[in-house]
């Protein structure tokens, strides 16, 4: 009996080193990350906090000469903040401690610009105290943001104000606890206050602050704490705002050849280099909002939910990290407006990998194993264990045979890059009907992270090919999902000829509308190509899942009377933009009025007003009257008001009257927001019914 038992334990030893064979040691790809970049990589997605003196200013860059009483919250709760983040999956918060106006939100010992001369709880409060102490108790990492241009301090450009920015550093890393990540920002010298002297003043970039010096603060007394710049030394920028890393991403840098501020620095570096000298990896910033600080005209434009996804799959999915800001609003809380598209983006993205294909081992089977290092590691996503092809067999496969018909529209895979990031190219070929192989995707690089949004894809297997690699790939984790359509109401416009357009929010919906109010979802007209609607129409429309059957909200657009026949009669530069139904385009009259023929004859009960949507808005019309004419000749006022809070709400504004004959239409603005001459994206008309 015994000698049966042994002969089966060696037989097994023997089979599994048949498989395994020997382990060739796997040497690292230099360069690597440390530890510290390691454990920042893990985090993924956390938040940036713009709140400062901007914040009651409605400026986006002060200049320095604010006075400190302006900084008033009148709610200010971080506990509110944590709580959005924690909920949301977010790992943490970076907070803009001072902006480029020099305001500290700690009672700093460097300067009077800060809090402790705020209206703010007497000079008493401590921003920086309360937020790190709000996010620790639930379990979050905190951040700062310190920039080092500062337009209000007087040494500004001089050796002296290095000195002060040290020691803004030493407080904030000194006494606010464990500090995950120091944020520099690129933006260095220009005009400023500078203590009175109102002037320009330039600095060297590269030399001005003595970065390494600075450096060696962080590390001495955050050693943990990542640092960020445009050169890292630890994470980089990736290069622009919006939120997105590249098709092609390296972590590799050429750091020695960056430096804060660098001019060239997007164009050439922010995707990283290949033959990087130094582990930098990347970092997308992007703003919930169109702009960094709060707006109170910016609350009807916060980021649409695709808007929000595609920020999500081209950063995260992108080898990067995704740092997410929220313009604080004036009353110290996330806005919630902000909250509700938050909550849109985290509830999508936890839909969309709900759905794994199942895999285990006897799915996979790899063109060659090293050792221990099997094809089964890619089902744990841990990265200390992985798949590692025989050195030099490339190009390397996974086949996955899922043994019947799967659809899957995510593929995730990941690297270890502890050992270095390898990957140069990789495909993604699936069995067609036939049994054939086909190209289902071709990408470069795939680092800490990479996922890819492909269309509806139905077959039982798939091959994962490297075809190009820096050394014998290790790959860490593969995964394929199946996520849901996003289900939202088609996106909807009409141009100036009356031509209708539906946008629909994925690849594989259908639409279907009504043109009288009814219910599309039963008896509603299927959406094929644009149609034209020339008269006041009320058109609803909902989006479909084919595959499950399952409708969207509907969507009720009013549509008035379509401008094909329309003219402006007050022809000033870009007048033609004041009827193109495009609500992004403007027109600025100087005479502060808007003419406009209708073409025929109409029974005319109101009209709208569209104000420009700039990011930077002016001439928005407050006080106003409406005339109508037959003639063109003979005016008649209409109604007269005023657009109450239209600053703040820059949203389309409609107003009634008693309905009247008019073939010309004026809008005459009486005043302004600001003074300047008026401004308008769009005029429409209301007709009787």
């Amino acid at each position: 009996m015994m000698r049966n038992q042994l002969l089966f334990v060696l037989a097994l030893v023997l089979l599994v080193g048949c498989r395994q064979g020997e382990t060739e040691p796997i040497s690292p790809v230099h360069p690597i990350p440390d530890e510290r970049q390691l454990a920042w990589q893990d985090l993924e997605f956390y938040a940036f906090a713009h709140f400062n003196m901007n914040t009651f200013t409605n400026m986006e860059w002060g200049m320095g000469d604010e006075d400190p009483s302006l900084f008033n919250p009148t709610d200010f709760d971080p506990k509110q903040w944590a709580k959005v983040c924690k909920e949301a999956g977010m790992k943490g918060i970076i907070i803009t401690a001072k902006h480029h106006d020099g305001f500290c939100l700690w009672p700093t010992a460097t300067t009077e610009h800060s809090v402790k001369n705020a209206a703010w709880k007497d000079g008493k409060g401590d921003i920086i105290k309360e937020v790190s102490e709000a996010f620790r108790a639930e379990g979050l990492k905190f951040g700062v943001y310190l920039s080092p241009w500062d337009r209000n301090h007087p040494a500004y450009g001089t050796p002296e104000y290095v000195t002060v920015f040290r020691e803004q550093l030493r407080e904030l890393l000194t006494n606010y606890g464990e500090i995950f990540e120091v944020w520099f920002d690129g933006a260095n010298g220009g005009t400023g206050y500078y203590g009175g002297a109102n002037e320009e003043r330039r600095v060297n970039k590269k030399n001005y602050y003595d970065w390494p010096g600075t450096i060696e603060i962080v590390r001495e007394l955050q050693p943990n704490a990542v640092i960020f710049g445009d050169a890292g030394p630890d994470v980089r920028w990736v290069g622009n705002e919006h939120g997105f890393a590249y098709p092609t991403t390296w972590s590799n840098l050429m750091r020695d050849s960056i430096y804060g501020g660098m001019p060239e620095y997007a164009k050439k570096y922010s995707s990283g280099q290949e033959n990087g000298t130094h582990w930098v990896p990347a970092e997308a910033d992007v703003s919930i909002r169109p702009g960094w600080y709060y707006h109170p005209y910016e609350d009807h434009k916060v980021r649409s939910l695709p808007e929000l996804l595609d920020i999500y799959y081209n950063s995260i999915g992108r080898n990067s990290s995704l740092l997410l800001n929220f313009p604080v609003d004036k009353t110290g809380q996330i806005h919630e407006n902000d909250v509700r598209q938050l909550n849109k983006l985290v509830a999508k993205v936890k839909e969309d990998f709900s759905r794994k294909i199942a895999l285990s081992g006897s799915n996979l089977s790899a063109s060659s194993e090293n050792g221990e290092y099997l094809v089964d590691n890619l089902l744990q996503p841990e990265m200390e264990t992985f798949w590692n092809p025989k050195s030099g067999e490339l190009p390397a496969t996974v086949t996955i045979d899922f043994g019947a018909e799967q659809t899957f529209n995510r593929f995730l895979v990941q690297e270890n890059i502890s050992l270095g990031q390898r990957v140069k190219s990789f495909a993604l070929e699936i069995k067609n009907e036939n049994g054939q192989w086909e190209t289902l995707a071709k990408e470069t690089t795939i680092g800490y992270k990479r996922i890819l949004r492909l269309p509806d894809t139905k077959t039982s297997a798939v091959k994962f090919t490297i075809h190009d690699a820096k050394d014998s790939p290790v790959i860490s984790h593969l995964a394929f999902y199946n996520a849901p359509k996003l289900l939202l109401p088609p996106t909807i416009a009409r141009d100036k000829n009356g031509q209708v357009s539906f946008d629909l929010s994925e690849e594989g919906l259908q639409a279907f509308y009504s043109l009288d109010g009814s219910d599309p979802k039963s008896g509603g007209i299927a959406y094929k190509e644009s149609f034209e609607l020339l008269q006041p129409a009320t058109l609803k429309a909902v989006s479909k899942d084919p595959v499950t059957g399952e409708f969207s909200e509907p969507i009720t657009i009013a549509f008035p009377l379509a401008k094909k026949k329309w003219k402006v009669i007050d022809p000033e530069k870009d007048a033609n933009q004041l009827i193109d139904d495009d609500p992004y385009t403007n027109y600025t009259s100087k005479q502060n009025r808007a003419s406009i023929d209708l073409g025929e004859n109409q029974e005319v009960s109101g009209f709208t007003y569209y104000p420009i949507q700039n990011r930077y808005m002016s001439g928005l019309i407050k006080d106003f009257e409406f005339h109508t004419s037959i003639d063109g000749k003979n005016w008649q006022k209409a109604v007269s008001g005023e657009f109450g809070n239209i600053a703040n709400s820059p949203i389309e504004q409609q107003v009634e009257f008693e309905p009247r004959t008019a073939r010309y239409i004026r809008l005459i603005a009486k005043s302004t927001t600001d003074g300047q001459s008026a401004t308008f994206a769009e005029i429409g008309v209301l007709l009787t019914e």
